[in-house]
């Protein structure tokens, strides 16, 4: 650069983390949630399910034993603090499209919803690859620590507000 040329500002490679950057608030999270759900419902709608579907499948399929349906419900109500009424709906169509199956007083995965999940982590394996590549690994940790402790907190003040 020469004395007559003026500084040009470059802008950070696209990904690149900035020392600027503003510290973590319920916005910051908020931003990546929904970013990272968009993302996530974008291959879901390739396999016909949304994303609160989903959420039950493996809520379901991952269970020990096969949930009863209230207990299934209460896990989900848990994770997406969603209202029971819609979460029994979306039990109720996953027990249609045959993602679920009605054995007993239990609720399990079936064949093809085990199926279906392990092709929505194929499909966002490289997705997720992208997205969470390079950051450092002590980087990881203290936001995990940091999300852990948020979810914590913000699941008692839920717990406070919805009892009654």
């Amino acid at each position: 650069m020469t004395a007559n040329t003026p500084a040009t500002p470059t802008a950070p490679a696209v990904g690149a983390a900035t020392t600027d950057a503003p510290p973590a608030d319920a916005r910051a999270l908020g931003l990546a949630h929904y970013a990272a759900r968009g993302v996530l419902e974008q291959i879901l709608a390739r396999y016909g399910v949304t994303f609160q579907q989903q959420v039950v499948l493996r809520a379901a399929a991952t269970a020990q034993t096969p949930p009863t349906p209230d207990g299934l419900v209460a896990e989900v109500r848990g994770t997406l603090k969603a209202d029971p009424v819609d979460i029994r709906s979306v039990v109720d169509g996953l027990l249609v499209k045959g993602l679920l199956a009605a054995d007993g007083a239990h609720l399990p995965a079936t064949d093809a919803g085990r199926e279906l999940l392990a092709a929505v982590g194929v499909a966002g394996a490289p997705v997720s690859a992208r997205i969470w590549g390079g950051i450092p690994a002590d980087d990881l940790a203290a936001t995990g620590r940091v999300l852990a402790l948020v979810t914590e907190r913000a699941d008692a003040e839920f717990a406070a507000l919805t009892e009654g």
